[in-house]
């Protein structure tokens, strides 16, 4: 993260090349390559392809667990990952539709946790604890 004065917070993604990505920026390439009805009004369907995405992640962890006794090859830890880069995705288009910036998103979530651990509350259950 990049803190840049008291309230603007800027995330960034260092690539294999070295280079940092902001997430916004992510958001922006992400969108590019958005193909679905309607998008800009259709929060439907990246929503859906979110929990297809993380019910992928679910699957090969569990066939890890089953098949390898957990133990994760390079190989499995590199298909995890390109798993994972579809839920950034689909995240950041979700995020989109609702018409917010991974920024917004990723400061809003920091500043929760951190509301929370200041009062002792990040355990236990409940969207607002």
């Amino acid at each position: 993260m990049k803190f840049i004065g008291k309230n603007l917070i800027i995330i960034m993604v260092k690539s294999k090349k070295g280079d940092l990505m902001e997430a916004n920026k992510y958001q922006e390439e992400a969108l590019k390559t958005a193909i679905y009805p309607n998008i800009g009004s259709n929060f439907i369907y990246p929503t859906l392809g979110l929990a297809g995405e993380v019910g992928e992640i679910c699957e090969k962890v569990k066939k890890i667990i089953r098949d390898k006794n957990g133990v994760f090859t390079d190989l499995d830890r590199f298909e995890l990952k390109k798993e994972i880069g579809d839920v950034c995705w689909y995240i950041a288009v979700c995020a989109n539709e609702f018409g917010f910036t991974l920024n917004d998103v990723m400061e809003e979530n920091i500043n929760k946790l951190k509301d929370r651990a200041n009062r002792n509350m990040l355990h236990g259950s409940g969207d607002n604890r």
